[in-house]
């Protein structure tokens, strides 16, 4: 009980700290996207066309007009031009919803003496900040199973509270539900997970048509394996200690298992047209969020000249 405590004081440390470095990083952004050209037009605005007809305010298209359709939906000037009606259609431009899922799980307060922010700090800072951007551009955003979409302003002070008042278990990956076709998902997670469970998440997720973007919060000690001599290894989500007696030896073998684990998400992913990718504790907040919101303003199918690969590292 004393062990849940603490991780449940970590965590409440952890959302404040992320709730007032979230607001900086969003605010530093613009000047972030200018330096990142690659995405600027993209990230800036938000305001993403869907070449999918419907309400907008840009054009698209002219199509035939198909009987039953009301009468004022014809173009007339269009139509003079030869003998058939034709209807002008929109952009189809409007809010659709995302949704955010950051590891709270133990596992995620980890941070090793050279990190500057935990796992859970960073998620957190990183959610937090895409949330306001999100929202800013028009967006609506959710948590999973926490809280229901909105466009709020104050989706930040929103979602700090949500999970201060939440109560449940914390879970590793987000909870089983059926987003729309159109929603976005993003999952950050150490996603240390078994590959059953993540392959099942991903399966459920991806079964409506909805994509998202899967990134791999580490801290450098899990990507580097500094260990030497008897070292004991905690894990702090019940599974029990390991003990080395010469930890360096395991070095190969875990980066070795990792790369794996790794290949199996990556090949996952690439197969439901997902996004995957690893972002180190010890690199900046900002060129993660840059890739999510630049990964979420242009279309993996190359809008705008632009392709977006799965399996990209930020």
């Amino acid at each position: 009980m004393a062990a849940e405590t603490r991780h449940l004081n970590k965590e409440i440390t952890a959302i404040r700290r992320a709730d007032g470095e979230s607001r900086t990083l969003a605010a530093s952004l613009p000047r972030l996207v200018l330096e990142a050209r690659r995405i600027a037009a993209n990230v800036i605005h938000g305001l993403h066309g869907r070449r999918r007809a419907g309400a907008g305010e840009s054009f698209w298209q002219y199509r035939r007009f198909v009987s039953g359709e009301p009468s004022q939906s014809v173009d007339w000037r269009r139509s003079a031009r030869d003998d058939h009606l034709y209807v002008r259609e929109q952009e189809w431009e409007a809010a659709h919803t995302v949704w955010l899922w950051p590891d709270r799980s133990p596992s995620m307060a980890f941070a090793s003496k050279g990190a500057r922010d935990s796992k859970l700090e960073r998620a957190l800072i990183v959610t937090f900040a895409l949330a306001e951007l999100l929202v800013a551009g028009g967006e609506r955003v959710g948590i999973p199973g926490l809280m229901s979409p909105t466009a709020s302003r104050s989706v930040i002070d929103k979602m700090a509270q949500a999970m201060l008042h939440d109560d449940a278990e914390r879970a590793s990956l987000p909870p089983s539900f059926v987003p729309s076709a159109l929603a976005e998902i993003v999952v950050l997670s150490d996603f240390w997970s078994p590959i059953l469970e993540i392959r099942s998440m991903l399966a459920g997720l991806s079964a409506s048509g909805a994509h998202g973007a899967l990134v791999q919060v580490v801290d450098p000690a899990e990507e580097e394996f500094p260990y030497s001599g008897r070292i004991e290894f905690v894990e702090p989500e019940g599974l029990g200690i390991i003990t080395a007696g010469r930890a360096e030896r395991w070095a190969d073998d875990y980066i070795a298992r990792v790369a794996l684990h790794r290949d199996q998400i990556r090949e996952e992913t690439n197969r439901l047209d997902w996004l995957f990718s690893t972002h180190t504790t010890s690199r900046s907040a900002a060129e993660l969020l840059l890739f999510l919101h630049g990964g979420m303003m242009v279309s993996k199918t190359g809008i705008g000249g632009v392709t977006v690969k799965a399996g990209r590292s930020a």
